[in-house]
Parts: C-alpha cells; sequence; structure tokens
C-alpha cells in the first residue's frame, strides 16, 4: 500500500520536518528546534498540529439517526446541543473500543472525527450498524490542524473573527477566504485549542497565516508527549479492541443515562465491569530516577508479583521527569503505592500516580 501525504507535506518538508510512517502516512516528527522545544513552546506560547491524516466523518439524517448512532455510540446524543463535542467510543460486543472519538452535533446530523489507522474500518461498523437510511461521507478534501496552547485564541482570532467566544468543546462554522470552515475548541495535549476543519486547497495558505504569527510548526513526537503528560490515551497503545472503558478509567466518557440503560455493544462487561469484577485498571507511573519506561515494560509489586505493563512512557518536558501509563491489578492501582519496573532486564522503583501528571489548561 502506498503511503498517503496529507496536504501540507510539501509545506512540513520546507519547514525543515523530519518525517515517519505513521498510519500509513508520512507524518512530520519533528522539527529542527527539536521535541522537547516543541513541546515547551506549545504549553508557554502556541503550536501548530497537521492531524489530517484523521477521519472526518458527517452522518446526515432526521431523529431516528440519534436512536441508530446509540446502538453503537455510549453518548447521550438526545441531550447534545447544537455545535457541542463529546468525546466518546466505537463499542464491540465484548465491551472493547474499536476507537475512541470525537462526535459533534451539527446542523445535518453528526460529525465524528476518527482515528487514522482506525477510519476505514469505523466508517464500515457504522455503515453496517446504522444501514442505508443514511448519507456517510469521509471527507478526502478537507484537511485537520490544531492550534495549541495559552496563545492560540488570542492568535486565531485575528485570523477569524469571534473564535474566541467557543467554549471547551464547542464549535461552530466560520468563513476564510470566502470558504466554510469548522472551527472546535478542542485539542488533546491538556491547554486550550482549537481544531480547524478546512478545504485542502487552503490549509497551507491558512498554516502560513498562523506561522507568521509566531506559532511554531509541531511534529507527532510532541504531540506525544504532551498527550501522555495530560493523562490522554492513543488508541492501539493504552486502549483497544480488549479494553473496555471501565478498565481504562474513562468512565466519564459513557453517559450516566447509558450507564444506567445500556443498549449499545458490550453493554454487560461495562455492567459487570461497574459493578466490582474490575481485574485491572489504567494508572499513571512515576519511575524513579532517569529512565524511561516504554511500552511493554513489565510492572512488579514490590514482593515481585508480575501486576501489569506499560502501555505508553517517556520524558515529560513540563514535570521534568519520566512518566508512564499502563494497566495494573486493581488492588494495586491506589495512587502512592510502591511498585517495580523491568526495563532492559533490570528492576527500577517506581509510584503508582494520578493522571493526569500535568494539570489541564482548557477554557470552559
Amino acid at each position: 500500500m502506498n503511503t498517503q501525504k496529507t496536504a501540507l507535506y510539501d509545506y512540513h518538508k520546507s519547514l525543515g520536518a523530519k518525517f515517519v510512517p505513521f498510519a500509513g502516512y508520512e507524518m512530520p516528527v519533528q522539527y529542527s528546534s527539536g521535541i522537547v522545544e516543541e513541546h515547551k513552546t506549545t504549553r508557554s506560547n502556541a503550536g501548530l498540529f497537521d492531524v489530517s491524516h484523521m477521519g472526518q466523518l458527517l452522518i446526515e439524517g432526521n431523529e431516528d439517526l440519534v436512536t441508530e448512532l446509540e446502538k453503537i455510540i455510549p453518548t447521550d446524543l438526545k441531550k447534545i446541543k447544537l455545535n457541542q463535542s463529546k468525546y466518546s467510543f466505537l463499542m464491540n460486543e465484548q465491551g472493547g473500543i474499536y476507537d475512541d472519538l470525537i462526535i459533534t452535533k451539527v446542523e445535518k446530523g453528526f460529525g465524528i472525527i476518527l482515528n487514522a489507522a482506525c477510519k476505514d474500518n469505523d466508517f464500515k461498523i457504522i455503515k453496517h450498524s446504522i444501514g442505508n437510511k443514511f448519507e456517510l461521507t469521509l471527507y478526502k478534501n478537507l484537511s485537520l490542524i490544531a492550534l495549541q496552547g495559552p496563545s492560540s485564541s488570542k492568535i486565531l482570532e485575528k485570523t477569524i473573527n469571534g473564535v474566541s467566544s467557543l467554549k471547551f468543546m464547542n464549535g461552530n462554522k466560520f468563513s476564510y477566504n470566502d470558504k466554510n470552515i469548522y472551527v472546535t475548541r478542542s485539542g488533546y495535549t491538556g491547554e486550550d485549542g482549537f481544531e480547524i476543519s478546512i478545504p485542502n486547497e487552503l490549509v497551507e495558505n491558512f498554516a502560513k497565516k498562523l506561522i507568521s504569527q509566531g506559532v511554531k510548526p509541531i511534529g507527532l513526537g510532541a504531540r506525544d508527549t504532551l498527550r501522555l503528560e495530560a493523562g490522554l490515551c492513543l488508541y492501539g497503545h493504552d486502549i483497544d479492541e480488549s479494553t473496555s472503558p471501565i478498565e481504562a478509567n474513562l468512565k466519564w466518557a459513557i453517559s450516566k443515562r447509558r450507564r444506567e440503560e445500556g443498549g449499545f455493544p458490550g453493554y454487560n462487561k461495562i455492567k459487570s465491569d461497574m459493578n466490582g469484577s474490575l481485574s485491572r485498571l489504567r494508572v499513571g507511573v512515576k519511575p524513579e530516577g532517569k529512565i524511561i519506561a516504554r511500552e511493554g515494560v513489565k510492572i512488579f509489586s514490590k514482593d515481585n508479583e508480575e501486576i501489569g505493563s506499560v502501555t505508553s512512557g517517556t520524558f515529560g518536558p513540563s514535570v521534568n521527569g519520566s512518566i508512564a501509563m499502563g494497566y495494573v491489578k486493581i488492588n494495586f492501582s491506589k495512587p502512592g503505592t510502591r511498585v517495580l519496573l523491568e526495563v532492559r532486564k533490570k528492576i527500577y522503583g517506581a509510584t503508582i500516580s494520578e493522571l493526569p501528571f500535568y494539570k489541564k489548561n482548557y477554557v470552559r
């Protein structure tokens, strides 16, 4: 299969990006200043991320669409307001997660942002589930960029009048160069920020305008360190088809009515997990010293019992230390619990930590 490129590929190249293959795309992993500097820039000012590899799906339909989508997505879609977004999941029958997603109520139905590696399969699952009564469009002609950081609102307002009045996890249609764009106040860094859905032919012009105002381009490397500090999951690593949202410590993302009523795939597993049969839980892990505990590192109790494993690990520039996430047996999941990590056949101490490692700065 040929590696795909986003509409900003040549622009990334001109900015000195180093590329890596990711989810079938050639994506910028970092620029000349390096991952740590890009991370700090996003936390202190504003960074621009190309996330156009992700799927942008529009499902158009009438009131029946809510009923049909609630059969596969455990969100209270009856309560969601126009232009409001929710973090949710596409569930399987075993209570696992086909994908985590952002669903937004728009004028004609619902817009859904899907993970790049899952988007084609997600489309098939949704299409099969809701049948042919509704129109599904997985856009190829739209780019998605994220402007993230404490200065992002002030900077974006200069280019798109009115965006600074958006609340967190809410969006709206705006105009740029006489074309419709859709902006949501959201992101995956733990900072205030925006995601902008924009036609491919306009995205480079738009990106250049932001860069000219002091915004720095940020690659996937810093995106990973930022989201991990904020305690956010990466699909295929921290959550997957074998993980229930309850195990993943994401119970809050299943609406209260849906937790009580069910009516979506895997509800029996979810109910069972909520009622005390949970055997493991996603936790934060703080290794001692300078060791980095990467994905796959085994976690042991202080009595040398194997109790889990790391799913994501890195150095956190904003917390100036090694951080990790993983799953441990439920009776070892309390913050402050001392554990051991096996890194390259040596044993190191660590502590179970609350998530996030870094306090989120969303504008509510």
